[in-house]
């Protein structure tokens, strides 16, 4: 499990530092802010960030609507707009890359904290959301924690357990997280290797070590099989 990353495309680093601090403080991982758009694709490239804050006026002849763009094409990850400049011109081109939220300088804290809200929530419920509080992006979920984001990568999830309105998110390094959906709906929104072995658990199927009839090991862990998933189950293994 991991903080949100955010990636701050700012040329001011006064002001890039002010809001890297502001993220800090709001609980997010910040990357060293990147000024223009080589510094940017550059940043995206090597740290893969969550989601992006990127100023539309930039030094050099590529502006925050150019990286958008790169991202939208080749990265597909949230961003929001930075801009003291609200005028019909900026806030049309910025529409034409339909950004999931933008801020307005001067900006207060809770103001950023909502703006990244907004463009998690906008972007995961195109792609298909769990619900409210929780969402899925590329190959993580995003789980909501005392008013934060949680992100927990797909690859780290051994396996989960239906309790009644309730999830159970077990990792590999055993903690536990709860998020409020059902099996059926979390399924269609994970990636292959999960696969549904029962009518209580889905499990990730990296981290097999056993199967036999009636129940497969996940590390040290035994779960059972159910009856009607078991010609699925063995399908599926020997597709792997």
């Amino acid at each position: 499990m991991s903080k949100v990353k955010i990636l701050v495309v700012e040329d001011e680093m006064i002001i890039a530092d002010n809001i890297c601090d502001a993220l800090t403080d709001l609980g997010y991982e910040t990357l060293e802010p990147a000024i223009n758009y080589t510094e940017a694709i550059a940043t995206i490239d090597a740290e893969k960030p969550d989601i992006a804050i990127l100023d539309i006026q930039l030094s050099g002849k590529k502006s925050g609507i150019d990286i958008a763009r790169k991202i939208r094409e080749s990265y597909n990850f949230p961003f929001i707009f930075l801009t003291s400049n609200a005028d019909s011109l900026t806030v049309n081109l910025a529409k034409e890359v339909m950004p999931p939220a933008y801020l307005i300088k001067p900006f207060s804290k809770d103001e950023l904290y909502t703006s990244i809200e907004i463009a998690l929530h906008n972007f995961s419920n195109k792609i298909g959301n769990i619900d409210s509080e929780n969402l899925i992006i590329k190959d993580s979920v995003f789980v909501k924690d005392k008013g934060f984001y949680n992100k927990i990568h797909f690859k780290d999830i051994l396996y989960l357990k239906s309790a009644h309105v309730y999830i159970e998110i077990i990792l590999k390094n055993h903690q536990k997280m709860v998020v409020r959906t059902s099996l059926n709906d979390i399924l269609e929104k994970l990636d292959e290797s999960f696969i549904r072995i029962h009518r209580g658990y889905i499990v990730n199927t990296q981290h097999l070590s056993q199967i036999n009839h009636s129940s497969v090991k996940i590390y040290n862990e035994e779960l059972p099989i159910g009856k009607k998933y078991r010609e699925d189950i063995v399908k599926r293994i020997n597709l792997i």
